[in-house]
């Protein structure tokens, strides 16, 4: 049964008020894909009542008071993405589509949602809490850059007025806090809870706490941006981490609690074992239905956090980087429970989480005395610290394709090719990799080959992308298959100038590699890069970035890497030329590849 969405199906189920009005910028999708779903199916385990109020009418608060007043509180989220990123493209544009929407269909998505939601919720019903939650809570809650206005803005927690904030993932947070209010614990002496930010009025004291540079530095100072930041970043595990507090005015203090500990593997298990409906809501279904739920509808997730530390990406400021995975046979329970929906083919599109190939902490060491605050566990390589194992993860894709009624298992959400090489029986796992879980082609993300930029983005070396094309190519070849690799590429990255585009350019082409995917740098809130783009400093070492800026500079970047397209050869012609390597025009834009080709 799905939780109520109207008053009419509150009533239904015999209920006179609602202890939470869960809010969220989503269509309702009761999935584990989706956090909505999440958090409204484990407060409804722990015997509260959750309603959701999913794209509601933003304009005046009247569909706010939809389901009357809640006794608990109302729980705000912006969607699956921030609110800034579904709603425009990197060069600013509207987006055209919202894959979170009924039928696709853009434009019922406020900008800065969370800020527009929890001020109408106040509105709605005073004296009632408010909490925030979700990505774009996660990413916004301290001072942040926001590529859109371009500009330094506060945390959402302030700009929003709502009591508090849950950041990562909020099961644990969010059951603690509706236990505090339940037990009648007023929302602004709920202080204590990790995984929250709140607001203070004064200073804290104690070792506990670290005090970041002030509001009002960081909006004028870059070099204090990069230095706050760079106390996040180091700042962002449960063993570790300390407090933070960040300062507006003599009386209001931005307070950020140490992280929530990352869930167990039985605690993990028993989320996903709720019982969702696995389906959108079918008040939908005219409308087309919902297309992001299409991506996932017949996906696994296996695991959560993420040790990998890409710059560019925000899963460690969210997710962390201790990584937990879901036991073997809870994933092969959910993938023969999927066996049995009446439009199952037999095709598995994923078992992955935001890297496949990560199952647990990438070393002992991490489950006692945290992930290291200043060293990355697979940058500039692999630490000598881990010992990549990827036998419990191929034991489970074999269980899963086992399955009567699975005819292929596809990996979607991406492997580290780094740390699968760094495993001893890599080749084996390389083989039964392209036999079992390739279809045609292979989706890596070595993102660039620049030294220079690679360091930015704390990806691994050229040599090892390489090596994995030619043991991917190897393996193939002895099963008799052709099969491909496509990678993805970001242009434009924090260290990338156009030389830089040139030589992955040229390697494209000595490669034979035709990339179709090809993403410009996206300032997002809560990256390391995007700290960079706004700084050009590193704020892990202080010293300068080079950042591409012109709107002109990232076409031409972005053309050098779609240098096979007829309609790109002026914009190359001319970035060439500016680099003065106009002799290069003719070797990227003749039909033939490279005599070097290798793939």
């Amino acid at each position: 049964m799905f939780l109520p969405v109207t008053r009419e199906e509150m009533n239904d189920r015999g209920w006179q008020q609602a202890d939470f009005v869960l809010v969220t910028g989503d269509a309702y999708v009761d999935h584990h894909s989706f956090g909505t779903a999440i958090i409204a199916r484990v407060l409804e385990s722990r015997g509260y009542k959750v309603v959701i109020l999913a794209r509601p009418d933003y304009k005046s608060a009247d569909d706010f008071k939809r389901f009357g007043r809640p006794r608990l509180g109302f729980l705000i989220n912006s969607g699956v993405v921030d609110s800034m990123v579904n709603n425009y493209s990197v060069f600013k544009n509207k987006r055209k589509k919202d894959e979170y929407a009924p039928g696709g269909k853009a434009g019922g998505r406020p900008d800065r949602a969370l800020t527009v939601y929890a001020n109408r919720a106040r509105e709605a019903y005073k004296g009632v809490p408010v909490i925030i939650g979700g990505i774009e809570a996660s990413l916004r809650r301290l001072g942040h850059y926001d590529y859109w206005s371009d500009k330094i803005r506060r945390s959402v927690l302030l700009d929003s007025k709502a009591d508090l904030l849950i950041y990562g993932m909020g099961e644990r947070a969010v059951v603690e806090i509706a236990d505090a209010l339940d037990s009648g614990i007023d929302i602004k002496d709920i202080t204590w809870i990790r995984g929250t930010c709140w607001k203070g009025r004064k200073a804290p004291s104690g070792d506990d706490w670290i005090i970041l540079p002030e509001f009002a530095q960081i909006n004028s100072d870059k070099r204090k941006y990069a230095e706050s930041f760079r106390s996040q970043y180091e700042n962002n595990d449960s063993v570790t981490a300390k407090g933070l507090a960040e300062k507006y005015s003599d009386t209001v203090w931005l307070m950020q609690n140490p992280p929530q500990p990352p869930l167990s593997q039985e605690e993990l298990d028993d989320v996903y074992r709720l019982p969702f409906e696995n389906e959108p809501h079918p008040s939908y279904m005219e409308a087309g239905g919902i297309p992001a739920f299409e991506e996932v509808k017949f996906s696994i997730v296996s695991s959560r956090g993420c040790f990998g530390g890409c710059s560019f990406c925000a899963i460690t400021y969210h997710q962390g980087r201790q990584v937990r995975g879901r036991s073997k046979e809870a994933i092969v329970a959910e993938a023969e429970k999927l066996t049995k929906r009446k439009d199952f083919k037999g095709y598995i599109h994923d078992v992955g989480g935001p890297t496949a190939n990560f199952r647990g902490p990438a070393c002992a060491k991490q489950l006692k005395s945290g992930v290291c605050s200043h060293k990355d566990c697979l940058y500039p390589k692999v630490c000598s610290a881990i010992r990549p194992d990827h036998g419990e993860y191929f034991d489970i894709l074999r269980s899963v394709r086992q399955l009567p009624g699975v005819k292929k298992v596809f990996i979607r959400s991406g492997i580290r090719y780094d740390y699968l090489l760094a495993d001893e029986k890599c080749d084996q796992y390389i083989e039964e990799l392209c036999k079992n879980h390739v279809s045609g082609t292979l989706k890596v993300a070595p993102e660039h080959i620049s030294d220079a930029v690679l360091a930015c983005m704390h990806k691994p070396s050229k040599d090892s992308f390489i090596r994995f094309v030619q043991k991917y190519k190897k393996a193939n070849e002895k099963l008799g298959l052709k099969q491909y690799l496509i990678p993805y590429l970001i242009s434009s990255h924090p260290g990338s100038r156009l030389e830089d585009g040139a030589e992955l350019a040229l390697f494209l082409k000595d490669y034979g590699f035709v990339p179709d995917q090809v993403q410009d740098f996206y300032p997002t809130p809560g990256t390391l890069a995007t700290c960079m783009y706004y700084t050009g400093i590193d704020p892990l070492t202080m010293k300068k970035v080079y950042v591409a800026r012109t709107m002109e500079e990232k076409k031409m970047q972005r053309a050098l890497l779609h240098f096979h397209k007829r309609e790109n050869r002026e914009t190359v012609k001319k970035a060439l030329e500016k680099i003065g390597r106009s002799d290069l025009f003719y070797l990227l834009t003749s039909q033939k590849h490279h005599k070097n080709k290798r793939m």
